[in-house]
């Protein structure tokens, strides 16, 4: 027994080889993953490394191997269910294939997005997975032969492999749907131009728009980026005009949440006064009557998908870089209806 006060010895690597009966070279085969090793040697290794409190010592083998199993993760806010969905759906792939995270939360504040790459780097990870806000992200991890996964937004598509949806196609159908209620001014809230999402979702709004043959009022395209205060504030603007929209489309469940509050704050009835159709899906939204009809994409999935792609692309590094698009759904909850100029007595 160790007495109190006293360094801890840890368990050494031949010590669990010696313990289960096999050589150094299987026994670090076995517990890295690395390598074949019979299934039963496997388990029989690892063990016995539990048993003897062995933990590998995954910063001296980042060292030896000038790289490591962690995977740095950089995503926008954490605070956003949307990103907490999507950073729970990369941890749970990572651990099913025996990888650590260390994941950096931007809180928002994208100006810090290179800073927090150089820490991801001085890490010693062997990729990264990022919501990226501009093309430098992907143009500094290329320089030092990183790879990089863009996800949700994708800015470069000749270096770095991306997991999307078609964002275009998505607010041209959600615009759409508003457009056969019979709502003809539209009002679209997005997070950034200089995004690629805010650039997609107006291309598909003004792509349905221009298939209906419906005028585009530019003033009522409003950039409200990702806080909710700051989008109630945009839509109350929006909303409190002689010449008020029928309908709102908000691109995201931060611009849904505040153009909610803001058809509350100026006692405007959804769907009785003004329509509203989202993108991305919160639990509030099914909460509040009537619920919130929106663009529905699978946060954990996209994690996912990208935590294996990154996989897939430190395997290959040659291979062919690519894009892949994810499905998304339309969700009716009630908030569409048709303007009051339609309804009938």
């Amino acid at each position: 027994m160790t007495e109190r006060g006293a360094p801890f010895a840890r368990p050494t690597i031949r010590e669990v080889a010696d313990a289960a009966g096999v050589s150094r070279s299987t026994a670090s085969r076995a517990m890295s993953g690395n390598g074949y090793v019979a299934p039963e040697v496997r388990e029989r290794v690892r063990a016995v490394a539990k048993e003897l409190g062995y933990v590998v010592d995954v910063t001296a083998r980042a060292l030896k191997q000038r790289t490591s199993r962690s995977v740095g993760v950089l995503v926008s806010d954490l605070r956003n269910v949307f990103y907490a969905e999507l950073a729970s759906g990369i941890g749970e792939e990572a651990r099913a294939h025996g990888r650590t995270l260390v994941m950096v939360d931007l809180r928002g504040d994208s100006a810090d997005e290179l800073a927090a790459a150089e820490e991801l780097v001085a890490s010693r990870v062997s990729g990264v997975i990022a919501t990226p806000v501009s093309r430098e992200l992907s143009g500094f991890l290329s320089r030092i032969g990183v790879p990089l996964i863009e996800v949700v937004r994708r800015f470069d598509a000749e270096e770095s492999d991306a997991v999307v949806v078609d964002n275009r196609a998505a607010a041209h159908d959600t615009t759409m749907r508003l457009l056969a209620a019979g709502h003809e001014r539209i009002a679209l809230l997005i997070d950034k131009t200089e995004w690629t999402t805010g650039e997609e979702h107006q291309q598909g709004y003004l792509d349905a728009l221009a298939a209906r043959g419906v005028r585009v009022d530019e003033s009522l395209i409003v950039q409200a980026g990702w806080d909710a205060d700051e989008a109630q504030a945009a839509a109350e603007r929006i909303l409190s005009r002689a010449d008020r929209p029928t309908a709102v489309f908000a691109t995201n469940n931060v611009l849904t949440e505040g153009t909610w509050r803001a058809a509350a704050a100026l006692g405007l009835g959804i769907p009785s006064d003004v329509s509203l159709a989202g993108f991305d899906d919160a639990p509030w939204m099914s909460m509040v009557q009537p619920g919130v009809s929106t663009r529905y994409q699978d946060a954990g999935a996209l994690g996912a998908t990208a935590m294996r792609t990154l996989l897939e692309r430190i395997e290959d590094p040659q291979a062919p870089v690519r894009t892949i698009v994810m499905p998304t759904r339309f969700v009716d909850r009630g908030s569409i209806a048709a303007p009051r100029k339609w309804t009938t007595a």
